[in-house]
């Protein structure tokens, strides 16, 4: 008979016959003696719990046994005690909150992360969001906003836009009256562009009131001395460097000159200033 064994039916100082792996954490390190410690370990697994009742439908057994787990961990500290928000720039804190509707003291487990994401997302200013639940007691809320790119007028209406043409707001527009001007139906979705290009000629750009959309497929500039310039569709780009090099060795924009037609690549044709040899009468405005 080996070492250590005195029968079949007496002591055994064999592995099997030692404590348990977890009785020996539970001996040594008192860890459910320790709240953060336990609280976390309940947490981990009341989380694990919910994630597999996410599937039920709002009401139904699933989303009540979900609610009440999630009850049952808020009893042991498991609630909303901070909010934090990254990444927040123009999105207005009235609108976020609504859109957030979370709650100090609310069940940390009973915040739907998914469906809060997708309301923040919908909000004009956001262009992707993503909520995290941090246990015990914290959300975190990161926003990529839209960045402002131009205002655009449409029918007497003022909105910003960003890059892609979605329009961010139509609120306390004139905080972003440095952005550029664009002007007609049509003309977010093919802003970018021509904005890069005028970008790419600073002079010019400086003297651009606006960029007005035509036809859908082309554009003119309204030049802030009042001068027009009639840029062809489908190459604006090339246009306006073309603009550029006149602009440079002649001095193009500071003449007495009403439309500049640009639109013919051979071809340039200018409309001066239309001027009345005969001087109005007195007491009788122009008209």
């Amino acid at each position: 008979m080996p070492r250590g064994v005195k029968g079949a039916r007496g002591p055994r100082n064999s592995v099997r016959d030692r404590p348990a792996a977890w009785r020996l954490l539970v001996r040594r390190q008192h860890w459910l003696a320790r709240p953060a410690l336990a609280l976390g370990a309940i947490g981990l697994v009341l989380l694990g719990l919910t994630a597999l009742l996410r599937s039920g439908a709002p009401g139904s057994l699933l989303d009540r046994v979900h609610l009440a787990l999630a009850k049952e961990a808020a009893r042991g500290g498991l609630v909303v005690r901070h909010i934090r928000i990254e990444g927040r720039n123009n999105t207005p804190p009235a609108i976020l909150r609504e859109a957030m509707d979370i709650h100090h003291g609310t069940p940390i487990l009973a915040v739907p992360i998914r469906a809060v994401a997708g309301r923040i997302d919908r909000l004009s200013w956001v262009q992707a969001a993503t909520v995290e639940r941090r246990l015990p007691d914290t959300i975190v809320i990161r926003l990529t906003e839209r960045r402002p790119f131009a205002i655009w007028q449409d029918h007497g209406t003022f909105r910003v836009i960003d890059r892609g043409g979605n329009v961010v707001t139509d609120r306390h527009v004139t905080d972003f009256r440095r952005l550029p001007l664009v002007v007609g139906p049509g003309a977010p979705l093919a802003a970018a562009r021509l904005i890069d290009a005028l970008n790419a000629q600073p002079e010019l750009m400086s003297r651009v009131a606006a960029s007005v959309r035509v036809g859908g497929r082309r554009w003119d500039l309204d030049m802030k001395s009042g001068m027009t310039v009639r840029l062809p569709g489908g190459h604006a780009v090339r246009a306006i460097a073309r603009l550029a090099q006149l602009e440079a060795q002649f001095a193009l924009l500071d003449r007495r000159i009403r439309i500049v037609d640009l639109r013919l690549p051979s071809m340039l044709v200018l409309r001066p200033v239309a001027t009345d040899a005969t001087p109005p009468k007195a007491g009788k405005k122009p008209t």
